[in-house]
């Protein structure tokens, strides 16, 4: 080769070894810090609650839990000192749609949030699943579901008269979850309203998780003064319960008391559910849950939903299942639902 096609090959070759070098370590980077993860979910169905809709029958996405994926990760800078970061986007496989409805951010609907992580605990800034939904999940044996957990449909879901105002997930929060000591972990969160001149309009949240052997127990109080939902702009909530491992049983039981500052409703939920081993790889779950409302200026019925379902483990990864619910409010037709449903994580 000529000594100018040398010396042109060179920088070219260069380039290439360079671009190749930075390929493996980015690849070999996303292998040790990077995770992309996930589940979807489906389900068919027909729905009816306890109200004057009539009974639909459905192709519906999540079920059990809401589909969602996202990817997440880290990096070491120094001791024990890392950067983490967390992005979740919240989608419908039955059509394709992103987020949960149309009503979601177009983005990272599920969570989208960046921080630090060190012997101090955590602290992390951005848009973070609501601890206190964290907290319901662990006490009542239908977990996360806003379509077949009586707590959950009572607490979050305005079609069936909801009680807790605001979302699962909060936005512009801050969050601190400490270090976990003697099986007690704290997390803390709070949102600015971002209102200029009204620094009382803010989330707040403090979040106390107790495990122990066989028993989980959860602490969870919040203050919401953002939600510009029904049935207030400005709520105290409260959560307490235990989940027990009993060997033949695992049994769950809690409490919530929640109180509209504006408009002085008050409401008061409880709830018990069980999830019980038939097979090696199936479980029956059952729950129930009641609210009653104290509204000075109406007349609210009381409120009783169930839950009975079937849930059947295919592999680690893979479980079926088939669930019915029942929903009642007193002056009310009775409502009763059943689906049968799919769930996948990778």
């Amino acid at each position: 080769m000529s000594s100018p096609l040398k010396q042109a090959a060179r920088p070219l070759l260069a380039c290439a070894l360079g671009a190749a070098g930075s390929m493996l370590a980015l690849h070999a980077h996303a292998a040790d810090g990077v995770q992309l993860y996930g589940l979807v979910g489906s389900y068919v169905g027909s729905i009816e609650r306890s109200d004057t809709t009539p009974r639909t029958t459905v192709v519906g996405s999540g079920g059990l839990t809401t589909s969602w994926w996202g990817i997440r990760g880290s990096e070491s800078l120094g001791g024990d000192l890392k950067a983490i970061f967390q992005l979740e986007q919240f989608f419908q496989p039955d059509t394709g749609g992103a987020g949960r409805s149309a009503a979601d951010p177009g983005g990272f609907s599920r969570s989208g949030w960046v921080g630090l992580s060190g012997a101090f605990g955590q602290v992390t800034i951005g848009r973070h699943t609501s601890p206190y939904y964290v907290s319901m999940q662990m006490v009542n044996p239908f977990g996360s579901s806003v379509v077949f957990s009586p707590l959950v449909v009572q607490s979050y879901v305005a079609a069936f008269s909801n009680t807790v105002i605001g979302d699962t997930v909060w936005n512009n929060a801050v969050q601190y979850v400490a270090p976990t000591i003697g099986g007690l972990s704290t997390t803390a969160i709070y949102a600015p309203g971002e209102v200029a001149g009204n620094s009382h309009v803010y989330n707040a949240g403090l979040h106390l998780r107790y495990k122990t052997g066989p028993v989980n127990a959860v602490l969870s109080v919040q203050r919401d003064r953002t939600a510009a939902v029904a049935p207030s702009t400005s709520q105290d909530a409260a959560l307490a319960g235990v989940a027990w491992d009993a060997g033949w049983a695992r049994l769950y039981a809690s409490a919530q008391a929640t109180d509209n500052t504006v408009t002085r409703i008050r409401s008061r939920t409880w709830q018990l559910g069980s999830s019980v081993p038939v097979t090696q790889a199936g479980a029956v779950l059952v729950s129930w849950a009641r609210t009653t409302i104290d509204n000075p200026l109406l007349a609210v019925g009381q409120h009783d939903t169930a839950g009975l379902g079937y849930d059947y483990n295919l592999s680690r990864r893979t479980d079926v299942y088939a669930t019915y619910l029942y929903d009642h409010i007193d002056g009310k037709r009775r409502g009763d639902s059943y689906a049968l449903g799919i769930r996948h994580t990778f």
